[in-house]
């Protein structure tokens, strides 16, 4: 059976290259039907629907801690409020666009998942082939705690969310390095770079979104007014400031680890390069990764974070519910928990996961206001207050996928 947005891309599951055909092809899906509308239910209804419900969630499983705050803390919790069972499988980004992008095309219904994790590029991608249900966002009870008003909350890569996916937590890119090998680390790229060069073969990054959102930061560093990468995608300033981003890799090219000639192709691969000592930093979009992973014994209890003094790009991370789910009522209790202040403080823990919360603290019911304010700091990052005075806003979902493509052209071929 032929795939009118599809047959090309089902051959390639590779980053780079699904990423750059995505955003072709996208632009010949707007036939697709139109995005579902919420039905009028109170949130008894939903709840009494959802009872007794399996829920497929797809998300991204590349880190253990993480999937056991959800298989441990959020699905027993699910199973014992709602007798809900929520089933996990593995998937992101562009696979899971273009699973979707199939079965809309052919008219599978109900599809395979309930509830989808998801950002940025993802969200821009499903929104242009209308797969995802809603809006839905304001039936959720839990929704009134969340801080919508924050523009690094609300705004999904210079896109609104109009109801189509839910916060779920809030990120800021760091570097992570060990102070038994380094006393003062590189703090502005052109530091970087001479740090690069007297120690060859000790830094890298990766090809996957975390490397991506590295040469982001790149991009605004080498901006004279970083406002311009707010906003709609702009060729002319991408092509400008990737010019001098590629410049600066070039010319560091020859001292990466392996010469340049490989990379790791995500964090955990870069992560293990760290561990082993093959290279003296590693990269994370979770700023108290680096206490996680001391809490886990997987970093050394000497590791630091830190971002870059130029800046470095701080996001949201969502949940919205695929257009032709088969129990979106229960996906909406799914979520409602997910983004509950119980939850919330849960995941916030270091030595659970350390994801920043979404929630308006001004909001919170007193009893929860005083257990995040007493809630455990993460010792071995700044803090997130320090952090926040140095956070960019993620660019247009473009800027994303160009890199991508250009990535391989410039780095990789």
């Amino acid at each position: 059976m032929s795939f009118p947005c599809m047959n090309r891309l089902t051959r390639h599951y590779h980053n780079t290259v699904v990423f750059s055909l995505l955003a072709v092809l996208l632009a010949g899906c707007d036939s697709a039907p139109p995005e579902s509308t919420e039905q009028v239910l109170s949130w008894p209804q939903i709840e009494q629907r959802a009872h007794g419900q399996t829920v497929h969630m797809v998300m991204w499983r590349g880190n253990a801690a993480i999937n056991r705050y959800m298989e441990n803390f959020v699905a027993p919790d699910l199973k014992q409020r709602h007798d809900i069972d929520l089933k996990i499988a593995g998937g992101q980004g562009s696979d899971l666009v273009a699973l979707l992008m199939a079965e809309l095309e052919t008219g599978v219904s109900p599809g395979q998942f309930d509830l989808v994790w998801i950002n940025g590029e993802t969200f821009y991608q499903l929104r242009k082939i209308k797969a995802l249900y809603g809006p839905f966002t304001d039936s959720l009870p839990n929704a009134a705690y969340v801080d919508f008003a924050n523009p690094f909350i609300g705004i999904d890569f210079q896109q609104t969310l109009d109801g189509y996916e839910m916060p779920w937590g809030s990120v800021q890119m760091i570097l992570i390095y060990d102070t038994a090998r380094i006393a003062q680390p590189p703090r502005t790229p052109a530091q970087l770079a001479d740090w690069i060069k007297n120690h060859p073969g000790r830094f890298t990054l990766d090809t996957g979104f975390t490397g991506m959102t590295m040469l982001k930061n790149l991009l605004y560093a080498f901006s004279d007014n970083p406002d311009e990468l707010h906003g709609a995608f702009d060729e002319n300033v991408y092509q400008r400031l990737s010019g001098r981003l590629w410049q600066y890799l070039h010319e560091l090219k020859p001292y990466l680890w392996r010469q340049g000639q490989n990379f790791p192709v995500g964090t955990a691969e870069l992560h293990q390069l760290f561990i082993n000592g093959e290279i003296d930093f590693t990269l994370s979009m979770n700023d108290s990764e680096v206490d996680n992973k001391i809490l886990q014994g997987v970093f050394p209890k000497t590791a630091r974070a830190y971002a870059l003094d130029t800046g470095t790009i701080r996001n949201s991370h969502y949940l919205g519910i695929p257009r032709n789910s088969a129990h979106p009522e229960a996906a909406k209790v799914v979520i409602d928990f997910l983004v509950s202040p119980a939850a919330q403080l849960e995941k916030m823990q270091p030595a659970v996961w350390g994801d920043g919360t979404v929630l308006a603290s001004e909001r919170l019911p007193p009893p929860w206001l005083n257990r995040f304010l007493a809630s455990s700091e993460r010792l071995h990052a700044p803090s997130r207050q320090a952090l926040e005075k140095m956070a960019l806003m993620e660019p247009a979902p473009d800027y994303m996928l160009r890199l991508f493509e250009d990535f391989r052209r410039e780095m990789l071929d």
